[in-house]
């Protein structure tokens, strides 16, 4: 027998295997999100100005490093942030990887086991991620990893993701001439940005969103105000110091 409650189906039959089976109904919003792929401000034009475009500041974290091996999301945290700098929506959640968690990983990022077992899979999740992706460039410090992990999560749930990236790491690269390492640490630390929650996506989400907030205002310093001219700014390639022959000088040498 089975009969249906709002958003619920119940099986009572012989089949269902403890007696009664209860299972969500396909969301709605899954559907929708099927139905779409989801949009990262690809169809702007490639001369759009910089200030005008959204982004979202994404952050994952995983059980391991690549998805060919099988891993997946444990957390997963998006910070919406309109060109002018304002901060206008965030969706953060821990995620049920349906696989176990390296001990290495957990001691990096303190996520556990026990804290994900019950949390909501990554197709549960999707919707509302959408919901602040969508239309937002999308941007990471080194974006192509959690660009891969985002997209081929997504894809697992039956929705696909396309357009724009930006990568905080490479613009600092540009942007940043004062210091070598362009880490997230070294940079936070140099412009004094707070983290809540080192290798926890809402933490370096957060972070990372201060930090693209200073890059933006450093752009606008060197008169870049179009996407173009930002692609051309980062595909630039870094002028060589000449190594001379004999470094030092007669008149440098300590004699």
């Amino acid at each position: 027998m089975k009969f249906e409650l709002p958003g619920l189906v119940l099986d009572t039959s012989d089949a269902a295997r403890r007696g009664i089976r209860i299972r969500l109904k396909e969301l709605p919003a899954l559907e929708r999100l099927r139905a779409r792929p989801v949009d990262c401000a690809g169809a702007a034009p490639e001369h759009v100005a910089i200030r005008s475009l959204d982004y979202a500041v994404v952050d994952v974290e995983t059980t391991g490093g690549a998805w060919s091996r099988g891993h997946r999301v444990t957390e997963v945290c998006a910070v919406r942030v309109r060109g002018d700098g304002t901060i206008v929506d965030e969706f953060r959640s821990l995620v049920n990887p349906e696989r176990p968690i390296p001990s290495g990983i957990s001691t990096l990022t303190n996520i556990t086991w026990e804290m994900v077992r019950d949390a909501p899979r990554f197709a549960d999740v999707a919707p509302q991620l959408a919901r602040v992706l969508d239309g937002a460039v999308f941007v990471a410090h080194n974006a192509m990893f959690d660009w891969y992990f985002v997209g081929r999560e997504m894809e697992r749930a039956g929705a696909t993701v396309r357009g724009r990236t930006l990568c905080t790491v490479r613009m600092a690269r540009k942007l940043v001439p004062e210091i070598r390492r362009r880490s997230l640490d070294s940079l936070t630390y140099f412009f004094g940005i707070p983290n809540e929650a080192r290798h926890r996506a809402f933490g370096d989400a957060r972070a990372t969103a201060q930090l693209f907030r200073v890059l933006l205002n450093r752009l606008d310093d060197l008169e870049v105000t179009r996407w173009h001219e930002l692609q051309e700014l980062l595909i630039r390639r870094a002028r060589r110091r000449k190594r001379r022959a004999n470094p030092h000088s007669i008149t440098e040498l300590d004699l």
